[in-house]
């Protein structure tokens, strides 16, 4: 048998770290997208008897570069494939609650999985300084009889240090994020629930104990979905009236060649969403309940080279970009502004509306940064351009604004959904490859975007080049949890 223990110290009331734990969403947002993803969450809360399930790769660099190039290939499949599990490097891990002494401990055990045993304990205490919390994790395993057994146990032990140092973190900044946003707790619906920054949006909601409505476009499953089908208009209006908000993530995904029907399918698939929400929520205007409307962007408004001297401006410049800035005249940049534009029946109405305008989302669980992870890891990875401006965001932090949109009243109209220290490509590869311990010295030549993007998705995605200011969430009070781009991709990839 082998034993890890970890102690942390939170600045938070012991109340207040319990009860975080109590609530729906809190093993979404504990458990790191190197390590593996949630395939069920608990059942009954952390109460004995409730059950759960994750998908756990291979520790250290193997699983990151297993799991990264898997959901790449996912994310080349038709919509239809791409939850598949099968196709997913991991092994499943069932999880079961045994014990618990409210707001002092509670207890859960492997019941199968790649172990032959383990129990983990979560303990917790008033810390010295009043108003404070001390957390200590104890984890008993025992591994099964294999060659190797020792080296099987270091590699495990340095999985485990690492996922135990991205918890510290993430609760640090989830207990953060709740405490600047005390308020009575709402009922928010949210479209685009199952996706990348929805599944991220939906577990810290409901880790500040709001309520949260999943639009799904099946039969719902219980009292927690609503039915709706932007591509016949189909959405009861009054299944909104108990929300005091609601926010669309909702679209096909961009990232593919840029056929005409792909195109089509991206246009529609916002506009059209956003248009039945808009007008929904207009419709319940009239019975004195104020609501927000909160819908996904992206910086693709501003034109994928806005900063040439071709571009809208006129003369190359590199300013940041800001709220007020003219939309482009490409293909995204029209999608964008069309996007936008549905919310108008809401705004017209009377509600708040927000469009965040959403930069280049890292995670290791999609987006760009999956993407490249099989490359540098292999060390071939390298800059995709040079000079190019990228305004990245990290996944909490863009999730931390769609929801501070939701929670500040103060917040309205066009915001970037972006870091506050954009890099070049170059700067880029520079420090992913620091952060992987890789090189970065082959330069992706411009024929590989084209030939799987296609020219027009290669110009407007992958060579795009777009210098985005912050400004305005951080005057907002925001506070970023990574304002600079290495010590995101450190938490976001365990390094």
């Amino acid at each position: 048998m082998h034993t890890i223990s970890r102690t942390t110290a939170l600045p938070h009331p012991r109340a207040d770290v319990f009860t975080w734990f109590t609530r729906p969403g809190a093993l979404v947002r504990l458990t790191p997208s190197f390590l593996g993803t949630v395939l069920a969450e608990p059942s009954d809360g952390i109460n004995p008897g409730s059950t759960a399930a994750l998908g756990v790769g291979a520790p250290g660099g193997l699983g990151l570069w297993l799991g990264s190039a898997a959901g790449t290939l996912q994310g080349l499949l038709p919509e239809s494939l791409r939850s598949l599990n099968a196709l997913r490097p991991q092994l499943r891990w069932d999880a079961l609650h045994t014990e618990l002494v409210p707001g002092v401990s509670f207890t859960d055990v492997m019941t199968e999985g790649p172990l032959t045993s383990w129990t983990h304990r979560h303990d917790f205490a008033d810390g010295p300084v009043p108003g404070s919390t001390i957390m200590t994790d104890t984890i008993t395993y025992q591994l099964p009889p294999l060659p190797g057994k020792a080296w099987a146990a270091a590699q495990l032990e340095g999985a485990l240090e690492r996922m135990f140092a991205f918890r510290e973190r993430q609760l640090l900044g989830e207990l953060a994020f709740h405490g600047q946003h005390a308020g009575p707790p709402l009922t928010i619906a949210v479209a685009g629930a199952s996706g990348m920054i929805g599944t991220q949006l939906c577990a810290l909601l409901e880790g500040g104990g709001h309520t949260v409505l999943r639009l799904v476009r099946r039969a719902p499953r219980g009292p927690g979905e609503i039915f709706w089908d932007p591509s016949t208009g189909t959405l009861d209006a009054q299944s909104l009236a108990g929300c005091t908000a609601v926010v669309n993530l909702a679209g096909h995904t961009i990232g593919g060649r840029f056929t005409a029907k792909t195109k089509d399918a991206i246009y529609r698939s916002r506009i059209q969403g956003t248009a039945l929400l808009a007008e929904k929520l207009a419709l319940l205007a009239g019975d004195g309940v104020a609501r927000t409307l909160v819908s996904g962007s992206a910086v693709g408004y501003y034109g994928a080279h806005p900063h040439q001297a071709d571009g809208q401006y006129g003369q190359a410049s590199s300013r940041a970009l800001v709220e007020s800035d003219r939309a482009g005249t490409d293909f995204l940049a029209l999608v964008c502004r069309d996007w936008e534009a549905a919310c108008r029946p809401a705004g017209d109405a009377g509600l708040r509306v927000v469009n965040v305008r959403t930069g280049i989302v890292q995670s290791a669980a999609g987006g760009v940064l999956q993407r490249l992870l099989p490359l540098y890891l292999a060390g071939v990875g390298g800059p995709l351009g040079r000079e190019q401006w990228q305004s990245w965001i990290g996944i909490d932090d863009i999730v931390g604004l769609f929801a501070d949109a939701v929670l500040d009243a103060g917040v309205e109209g066009p915001l970037n959904g972006v870091a506050p220290h954009p890099v070049t490509a170059e700067q880029y590869a520079r420090v992913l490859a620091t952060v992987l311990r890789r090189p970065a010295m082959v330069a992706v030549p411009a024929v590989g975007p084209k030939l799987l993007l296609g020219r027009q998705g290669a110009q407007e995605l992958a060579l795009a080049d777009q210098r985005v200011s912050a400004g305005k969430a951080v005057e907002g009070g925001y506070q970023f949890r990574h304002e600079s781009l290495e010590p995101a991709l450190r938490h976001i990839l365990g390094s």
